[in-house]
């Protein structure tokens, strides 16, 4: 049985991607949510299960065998099941999604400081830095070059919902949350991914959790 250890669903993103690797692999598992940076958080991170990630969100236990960081899950459920289920088929196609994928893995810490994931909150437009500003044209254009090269009939980045739009999910959920101004296409892209089950019942089971971290809460209220 496969076991994945996830944060709160309200604002864990790398937890998010984690477990829509699970959903999309279609295999069984057991997840256990534990409320990040709680009164139990520094003596709960020095527990067995979660040694090897040093603390960190997501983990994913398969008997033995131990796999954390997001990306290295998606990669070990394509071990497990077949690669059609996350990347796309096409030579060029798959190239690419795998660097987006990677780049959004090890990039943009503007972004992910300055809007941090609240999926439970719609606030109006914030002020953004030319930092932040700059992130955010650079992933507009990676998916504008996404969709025009091998979107398709598609209502995903490659067509197809693939790895690397369960890594940008949360991106889509960021700008939701801030009132990110979108071109058309890209709106019509953020649709698609808020509609697609998997990222919808994310969303909603995040509403019910009765855990609030202040600090994120206050990010958002002053962004």
């Amino acid at each position: 049985m496969l076991k994945l250890i996830i944060g709160n669903r309200a604002y864990s993103s790398w937890s998010m991607r984690g477990w829509l690797a699970l959903k999309a692999s279609e295999l069984e598992f057991e997840e256990l949510v534990v409320p990040l940076f709680d009164e139990a958080w520094d003596k709960r991170r020095e527990g067995g299960e979660f040694a090897p990630s040093l603390g960190k969100v997501p983990v994913l236990w398969h008997g033995e065998t131990v796999v954390w960081d997001s990306l290295a899950i998606i990669e070990y459920c394509v071990d497990l099941t077949e690669r059609a289920r996350f990347w796309p088929e096409d030579d060029p196609a798959r190239g690419m999604a795998r660097s987006m994928a990677a780049e959004m893995h090890s990039g943009f810490a503007n972004l992910r400081r300055d809007l941090p994931m609240n999926v439970r909150k719609i606030l109006g437009p914030c002020q953004l830095s030319k930092e932040v500003t700059a992130e955010i044209n650079r992933i507009l254009t990676l998916w504008a070059q996404a969709r025009a090269r091998f979107g398709g009939t598609g209502d995903f980045l490659f067509g197809e919902w693939c790895a690397t739009d369960m890594m940008f999910a949360p991106v889509v959920t960021r700008f939701v949350t801030y009132a990110v101004p979108v071109p058309p296409f890209a709106a019509a892209y953020m649709e698609a991914v808020l509609a697609h089950p998997h990222v919808a019942g994310w969303i909603d089971q995040a509403q019910d959790e009765p855990w609030v971290i202040e600090r994120y809460e206050e990010v958002a209220a002053k962004a």
